[in-house]
């Protein structure tokens, strides 16, 4: 269903990560075909690998694959907004690149979609739940002390931020405000702007290739500002509760 006008557009950040983009891909056209009209759009975050190489070979025999790439390395967060900017898709749903998140669980998250068009609906962001993290033992105890702190100041009401499985509007999002790092503060972005938060419990799998990109140690600090931000921008805006059209006088 990959040569309709797609109805969906699964956006994936990638940097370093020619060992596991392939086989991902594969399992996304498994997942979609048969499911959906879609798109694929894997931004790659100026690789150094064959990363490119990779993404060049497979959109030659995959043709919902539309491979982009950053000029200079921006991270994750720029990533998802240059490949929901490029979207034709009304609806997003997000993968990390690193093939932990299952492509076969997309179809969980989209039957919890709202029937109308995003369009037409209050925002509403369907978050996945790792169940069983594949995890060494202290990036999971980081992720649930982050889990928790979060919870706890934001009231975001999802237990697992960090999952790079989602799904929501492309209008939703692109209407929200955009920063280093807002990808693991989506919820409450959208809760600021009036939506209803939906959690999926989610499959979770190894790395098997390639070398994790993630460090406590240089996080850490970064998070907390990234925190102390988010905080400001919850206290700093008050919901209208919709907008009504005025009858001529």
């Amino acid at each position: 269903m990959a040569s309709l006008l797609p109805e969906i557009a699964v956006v994936i950040p990638a940097h370093n990560e020619a060992e596991n983009l392939a086989t991902l891909l594969a399992e996304i056209q498994a997942a979609l075909d048969q499911l959906v009209a879609y798109e694929v759009i894997v931004v790659d975050d100026a690789s150094s690998d064959a990363t490119p190489r990779v993404l060049s070979e497979t959109a030659r025999q995959f043709p919902a694959l539309r491979p982009l790439r950053h000029r200079r390395r921006s991270g994750q967060s720029a990533g998802l907004i240059t490949g929901i900017r490029a979207a034709r898709a009304p609806w997003i749903v997000t993968l990390d690149g690193d093939g932990q998140n299952n492509p076969a669980d997309i179809p969980a998250l989209w039957a919890r979609r709202p029937a109308a068009s995003p369009d037409d609906l209050p925002p509403v962001l369907i978050a996945g739940n790792r169940v069983g993290r594949r995890d060494v033992w202290q990036k999971r105890l980081a992720s649930r002390i982050a889990n928790r702190v979060r919870g706890a100041l934001l009231k975001d009401r999802t237990p697992d931020t960090g999952c790079g499985l989602k799904l929501f509007s492309r209008q939703a999002f692109l209407a929200l405000p955009h920063f280093d790092h807002c990808h693991r503060f989506l919820p409450a972005l959208f809760l600021r702007a009036g939506a209803r938060v939906i959690t999926v419990p989610v499959s979770h799998r190894p790395r098997t290739r390639g070398r994790s990109h993630y460090g406590i140690g240089d996080r850490l600090w970064v998070g907390v500002v990234d925190l102390l931000g988010v905080i400001w921008l919850m206290r700093r805006w008050r919901d209208p509760g919709g907008v009504d059209p005025l009858p001529p006088a």
